[in-house]
């Protein structure tokens, strides 16, 4: 306690006790700065209280993530859909592209939007060369036909002329036997000498060689003949299905229509000279109208033909099926074509737009939770389930999916709470801390 100095004698010697003069100091307290000073403190201990668990969980993560850069959605039991929903645009199912069957000059019989029918000649191609070679051929098949005549002519009479060495050598044989009779009756009366039957005997051997010689000879020529006959035979007939060929691409020069319906586009202008198989013209079978939709490559291996669909479009909805899956995949996509199930609607045009709604597969009770990036982003192995403001990265096995949702097979329960997209921001850790 702070004292007051009595002052000093004059005297060195003569020092009195200053007991008698030193008096207490109060110390005045200041109220206001003791409030100010607890109210300070009992701030920084709530501070501490509200930032402990952040500061907790910032310590066992290691990492931490706004939770305004991420998504995160509810794991629930339900209905789950499988489907597919696309635009699409009106498509002919016919429309063939007619081709120049020959070089020549196009002369056009219509003109595009014209309505035509089927076998209606829409264009002509003046190919003199191809009708010269036409006339060529046919005069070729006309001479070797003159040529097969003739040898069935030859064959007939060389055949008679056999018949009639035949014939003679029958004849002969008969009139050896019959002298060789007579000879042999004459010489058993003794009428003439041995020698003359012996002489009919010679002539009796060589009428049979002969007979049997010209029986042969009619075996062998009539199939050297009937060889003849069918050599020359082909020869024509080869030549006629030349000239038959050039008669046909001869009349592929009038360009008809193989549907009924109407005439889309004009490759080639009227009296222009074109290379063979050039592009003419195409035709539109409106009768018969599909819509073709873009499918992602994801859902593209689930689509099969013959499965239902919805398509809608100006207020309206008809039933429909998919008839038609392109192999091909082009920037990530497979082309698909619906055709309706019953009459085709009235007054569609074609690349009108519609839409498309394919089912794909139905399930009563599945888990499932929103579909967003981590699906991609993970490979379907793992996902963030956030606990306590957490994400732990937890492994999953991943079912079928939608359009909007996830199957979920193995790894969640329903009511667990899923970081579905910004989870490329965690790089990978175990254990993200998510601040709010």
């Amino acid at each position: 306690m702070p004292r007051c100095a009595a002052p000093r004698p004059t005297d060195p010697m003569a020092i009195r006790d200053t007991s008698a003069t030193d008096r207490v100091i109060v110390p005045r307290v200041d109220r206001k700065r003791r409030a100010w000073l607890i109210g300070a403190v009992v701030v920084a201990l709530i501070a501490c209280a509200w930032a402990a668990p952040s500061l907790w969980r910032l310590f066992v993560a290691g990492r931490s993530v706004s939770a305004a850069r991420l998504q995160i959605a509810t794991v629930v039991r339900g209905p789950f859909v499988r489907d597919l929903a696309a635009d699409g645009k009106v498509v002919a199912a016919v429309s063939p592209t007619l081709y120049a069957s020959a070089p020549g000059a196009v002369v056009l019989k219509v003109q595009a939007g014209d309505v035509v029918k089927k076998g209606q000649v829409v264009a002509v191609i003046d190919s003199p060369e191809l009708q010269n070679r036409l006339a060529q051929e046919q005069a070729n098949a006309d001479a070797m036909q003159v040529d097969y005549q003739r040898a069935q002519i030859d064959s007939r009479k060389q055949r008679r002329e056999l018949q009639k060495n035949l014939e003679n050598a029958q004849i002969d044989e008969k009139t050896a036997q019959a002298d060789l009779d007579r000879n042999q009756q004459a010489f058993k009366h003794g009428v003439i000498a041995q020698m003359q039957v012996a002489h009919s005997q010679d002539a009796l051997a060589k009428a049979v060689v002969a007979r049997r010689h010209a029986q042969e000879d009619i075996g062998l020529d009539d199939d050297s003949l009937a060889f003849n006959e069918k050599s020359k035979k082909l020869a024509w007939e080869r030549q006629a299905l030349i000239a038959k060929d050039l008669q046909r691409q001869v009349d592929d020069l009038n360009v008809r229509s193989p549907v009924d319906g109407q005439v889309g586009q004009l490759f080639v202008a009227a009296s222009a000279t074109v290379a063979k198989d050039a592009k003419l013209l195409s035709v539109v079978d409106l009768s018969a109208l599909e819509v073709e939709v873009e499918v992602p490559e994801s859902l593209a291996r689930d689509l099969a033909i013959g499965m239902g669909a919805q398509i809608s479009g100006n207020g309206k909805q008809w039933p429909g099926k998919v008839g038609a899956i392109s192999p091909e995949v082009v920037n990530g996509e497979v082309t698909a074509r619906v055709r309706f199930s019953g009459a085709q609607p009235a007054q569609l045009r074609q690349s009108q737009r519609l839409s498309v709604r394919i089912v794909l597969d139905r399930r009563d009770d599945a888990l499932t939770v929103t579909r967003g990036s981590f699906v991609d982003e993970s490979g379907g192995r793992y996902a963030y389930v956030v606990r306590d403001g957490i994400a732990v990265k937890t492994p999953v096995t991943l079912g079928a999916s939608s359009i909007d949702k996830v199957e979920i097979l193995q790894g969640l329960k329903a009511g667990d709470q899923v970081v579905v997209s910004g989870t490329d921001n965690f790089n990978g850790a175990a254990r993200v801390a998510i601040s709010n």
